[in-house]
């Protein structure tokens, strides 16, 4: 799905308002939702979520925390909804059994690193995981799903993008009220530039973490380097601006819908068209895992990692956190 032009920054001009009574009614769903009581597991659970519909970065947040307890020798596994999957799970992620039309394309990216459960039951997932021996959960995405209480909870921003327009979904990409995300958040965790002035939106006392989005090693071969880039995913301009950041010269691009599900078809086009250009077919790592096997080959994937501003504050956060894992006799 495409977010529709409105969503973005500005008042949106009268669709927001004519949609407003629907938007209304979608505040209150979540509300009452948000009100149940869910099932506490007995090993800490963080939640990496955000207010918005669609990408604010936090499957890379999640990947450096997974990365960070597992520093800290805490068995972490990954728990998701498998967005764009079919299966409904509980089901741990088997990349030589699964691809991103069976668990989504995020699953996969986490199940390359840790145990990664996919599950629209988040409580159920976590007592999978919890069965399975994990000494802590890192979700992606749920942090308006109540059925599982967690012990921290971050709510990942976009800085690009921010809150969008600021209203709620059919109006505005808002899943709920900034207000009413970040009252159940420990931190903020801004990704980049305040284009939008995003931290302004929140609440008074709550930290903001900065963080950026750095390329991974295989922008040195990209620098200086014609390149055509293609992506499905929510902000494509910050895909397009890293790969200019790490030196590339984007002599094409394309962007897809979000989690667009890549053909043949699309990739014989695709590669007809770097062809033409004579420049190099680079994607997301998150777009790769959704093309057809046959055509990865001939795809040079940039890869990204996220960047504290200070590394301190959120190892902090996960202090108590990982004191609570039992050390192994």
């Amino acid at each position: 799905m495409r977010a529709p032009d409105f969503w973005s920054g500005g008042s949106g001009g009268i669709a927001p308002l004519l949609l407003s009574p629907i938007a209304a009614l979608y505040a209150a769903a979540t509300a009452r939702r948000m009100a149940r009581p869910g099932w506490r597991a007995p090993i800490p659970v963080i939640c990496c979520g955000n207010a918005t519909a669609g990408g604010a970065g936090k499957t890379t947040v999640a990947l450096d925390l997974g990365q960070r307890l597992s520093n800290r020798g805490v068995s972490t596994h990954f728990l998701t909804r498998g967005y764009g999957g079919k299966l409904k799970g509980p089901v741990r992620v088997d990349a030589a059994q699964h691809d991103s039309q069976a668990v989504g394309d995020e699953a996969l990216l986490l199940a390359a690193t840790r145990p990664t459960w996919v599950a629209a039951d988040r409580a159920a997932g976590a007592r999978a995981a919890v069965g399975a021996g994990a000494q802590a959960i890192v979700m992606d995405d749920g942090l308006q799903n109540p059925t599982l209480e967690k012990d921290l909870s971050l709510l990942v921003i976009d800085g690009s993008y921010g809150f969008g327009n600021g209203y709620i979904i059919p109006s505005g990409p808002l899943r709920e009220p900034v207000a009413a995300a970040a009252a159940r958040c420990r931190a903020a965790v801004l990704i980049g530039e305040d284009e939008t002035g995003a931290a302004a939106a929140l609440p008074p006392g709550l930290p903001v973490l900065r963080a950026r989005l750095a390329p991974g090693p295989e922008a040195e071969l990209l620098a200086g380097q014609p390149v055509f880039a293609f992506c499905g995913i929510a902000n494509p301009r910050k895909f397009f601006t890293t790969l200019q950041q790490a030196g590339a010269v984007l002599a094409g691009r394309v962007a897809y819908a979000d989690h667009y599900p890549f053909d043949a078809g699309d990739m014989r086009d695709l590669l007809a068209q770097a062809e033409a250009l004579r420049a190099i077919p680079v994607t997301t790592r998150k777009d790769y895992v959704r093309i057809p096997p046959a055509f990865r080959n001939r795809v040079t994937v940039l890869s990204v990692k996220l960047e504290w501003e200070e590394p301190v504050s959120i190892e902090a956060l996960l202090d108590p956190l990982a004191q609570r894992v039992p050390v192994p006799a």
